[in-house]
């Protein structure tokens, strides 16, 4: 018997990557999967999104693991269509008692560069739409006196970056949401959490920018990336982690395992968030360098979750 035995879990963002990992690692623990997936690209993305066919490979996976599996387009920014990915998982499952708010975004620019349009978007997909999720299922999970919820941030939910201001800002504010969904819902018997994942080797990171920006370099290869990143974890041999490490820390906070576990956020980073920090290109006083910096160098290895 599995520790989700009998449970069905909603993912958002499941098709692929991280959210096809949960998926798939939660279907082995004994639960029904519904996945709720945008599977088609957002305008101005350096990498494209989840597609159709990556919902029907998770399928697969779930499938195969003995459970059964129902996917349905959904775009976080649409509350409605998180209401009726519920209302369709209750229908096909007969409940949902597990939320896994996976569904995110990452883009890249100087904070001053950064339009109207893209912090909308940003904070719509990674913040606000948690929230969406969230009341989605608040209403089943109060009546039935039980449910648990784990939201993927980001280290850079608990601390900052270069190059994205509205991405670590969304991931912070994730943190706020979980910790009140924890405090308002706790009456109710539903558990509130978070897993801060450090730089993952899944889709949304395995494309050129990403490459150039951890490596600190322009035309930097995957192989220069992944090795780029061995300098952003404690623990020995750690580069990149595999999405299954994100999935194994969900697994644990959905289960009744973790029973009396709300309020909390924890890193899965090979141990990033205890290393000393430094500045790689420290700059005093006032002349000429401020002209002419290049914010490459800037760029520490890794910081990208």
């Amino acid at each position: 018997m599995g520790s989700l035995q009998g449970k069905v879990a909603l993912i958002t963002g499941g098709a692929r990557g991280q959210g096809r990992a949960i998926a798939a690692r939660l279907a082995r623990d004994g639960a029904d999967i519904v996945i709720a997936d945008i599977s088609r690209d957002i305008p101005d993305l350096e990498y494209s999104l989840a597609s159709d066919a990556d919902a029907l490979e998770t399928t697969r996976l779930v499938e195969s693991a003995g459970q059964r599996c129902l996917s349905v387009r959904t775009d976080v920014r649409d509350q409605a269509a998180l209401d009726r990915a519920v209302a369709e998982g209750i229908e096909a499952f007969g409940s949902i008692d597990v939320l896994v708010s996976n569904a995110g975004i990452v883009d890249y620019k100087p904070l001053w560069e950064i339009t109207e349009e893209d912090w909308s978007t940003m904070l719509d997909v990674n913040l606000t739409g948690g929230w969406r999720a969230l009341k989605a299922v608040a209403g089943n999970f109060r009546e039935r006196l039980s449910g648990a919820i784990v939201f993927n941030s980001s280290i850079n939910g608990v601390e900052a970056g270069w190059n994205y201001a509205h991405y670590v800002s969304a991931k912070h504010g994730l943190l706020g949401l979980m910790k009140a969904a924890a405090l308002e819902l706790a009456p109710y018997g539903v558990r509130s959490n978070a897993v801060l994942p450090t730089v993952m080797d899944a889709p949304n990171n395995l494309h050129a920018a990403s490459f150039d920006r951890v490596a600190g370099k322009r035309g930097a290869t995957r192989e220069e990336w992944f090795e780029a990143t061995r300098s952003w974890h404690a623990l020995r041999g750690r580069g990149a982690l595999p999405t299954t490490a994100v999935a194994d820390a969900v697994a644990w906070l959905a289960s009744d395992n973790a029973h009396h576990i709300t309020g909390v956020a924890i890193p899965v980073d090979a141990g990033h968030t205890i290393l000393p920090g430094v500045n790689p290109v420290p700059i005093g006083g006032e002349g000429p360098e401020h002209e002419t910096l290049d914010p490459w160098p800037a760029c520490l290895p890794g910081e990208i979750a």
